[in-house]
């Protein structure tokens, strides 16, 4: 097992650049996951730390040895892809022995190793089954298997649950994250599912543009988020958006003045003021006094089991032409219809403000991790 550090690396494809000045460093043993909408760069970001491509600047050690210019196959890394990537004429075993055998390992050992990883990953009763006699969750395991099998300093997965149901998908997330505890291999993880992140990983890394917005453990990163653009990328469902305006000490949104602390008067704004508000739908609440709050015209109910998600528009938008729309987690029990009106409100302490123009956090105030 080793570290992995990455310092301010770059990669350019002729004009374009897909990731820039990206440092960081992952403590021996921990699990990091890289996260960002598509095109953001995270794939590529981990295929340039397996050797798979070449940075075209910065540096990327691997312990205290700097890999940048050692090839793929001398990092000691495994890599498990979307797509399984198995041999079809091999058997399981067969499949999770072949980087054992290109090391040089005895055939006994081979054996030992094999089976001791099969045990862990519950794939025993399919050793002697070639690929193809597999459902799509066992050939995830197996690829998983031939990885840890290799036991790498460095274990890195580019979104290996995307191919799988939403069953199977939760099932293999709980088993990896087992897994990292009983094997403690340090571990890159991309994908594209930030609940995938935020239950499996110890620390997040945000991408976007190919630019690095925040780093931070999955319950600081969603309770602090450094901008829009993160706030509204982790949660599920994501964190509402309004744009308001900051008046005589006040937020407007649309038609609607809405109360703001006093914390958020003493921010530095100016009056007048364009600004996006920011609310988590666990945050909102049904407003038993009319006229206290947003008002809203409820427009889908979808049950999830032991909560609503609530979809909500705004009744009065003011100038705007487009809707404003208020996803509301409400309680299973209560009893809303779509067309029903509402008022729902929030406690001033859930907000969250961004600049209009750059979505940088204006409120709270500075972030501390």
């Amino acid at each position: 097992m080793a570290q992995v550090r990455l310092n301010q690396v770059t990669r350019r494809f002729k004009e374009t650049t897909a990731i820039a000045d990206i440092s960081f460093t992952v403590k021996d043993g921990e699990f990091w996951a890289i996260v960002g909408p598509s095109g953001c760069g995270k794939s590529t970001l981990l295929r340039i730390v397996a050797g798979l491509e070449t940075a075209t600047a910065g540096e990327i050690y691997i312990g205290d040895r700097c890999v940048t210019s050692v090839p793929a196959r001398q990092r000691d890394v495994a890599m498990v892809f979307q797509n399984y990537a198995l041999y079809p004429h091999m058997s399981v075993a067969e499949n999770m022995a072949f980087g054992l055998r290109l090391q040089g390992m005895p055939k006994s050992d081979r054996r030992d190793r094999v089976n001791q990883v099969a045990k862990a990953l519950n794939i025993e009763p399919l050793l002697e089954r070639k690929p193809g006699q597999l459902s799509g969750g066992q050939q995830q395991r197996v690829a998983l298997g031939r990885a840890l099998a290799r036991s790498p300093q460095v274990f890195l997965l580019d979104e290996p649950l995307s191919n799988l149901d939403a069953q199977l998908r939760d099932e293999i997330r709980g088993e990896l994250k087992h897994l990292h505890q009983q094997f403690g291999i340090t571990t890159l993880y991309v994908t594209h599912d930030q609940i995938e992140a935020m239950t499996l990983a110890d620390q997040i890394v945000v991408l976007d543009g190919g630019h690095i917005q925040q780093i931070g453990s999955p319950q600081f990163i969603y309770q602090h988020p450094k901008n829009q653009m993160v706030a509204t990328f982790l949660g599920s469902p994501p964190m509402n958006i309004l744009a308001a305006q900051f008046k005589a000490g006040q937020l407007a949104v649309g038609a609607q003045p809405f109360s703001c602390p006093d914390a958020i008067r003493q921010a530095g704004l100016i009056d007048g003021q364009p600004v996006q508000i920011g609310i988590r739908p666990e945050h909102l609440r049904l407003c038993p006094k009319p006229g206290v709050g947003f008002q809203v015209s409820v427009a889908v109910v979808e049950p999830l089991g032991r909560e609503l998600l609530v979809r909500t528009e705004l009744l009065d938008k003011g100038k705007s032409s487009d809707p404003r729309r208020l996803n509301w987690i409400a309680p299973m029990a209560m009893t809303v219809e779509a067309g029903d009106r509402l008022t729902l409100t929030v406690d001033p302490d859930a907000l969250f403000l961004f600049e209009a123009d750059t979505g940088n956090r204006l409120y709270p105030g500075p972030l501390e991790n």
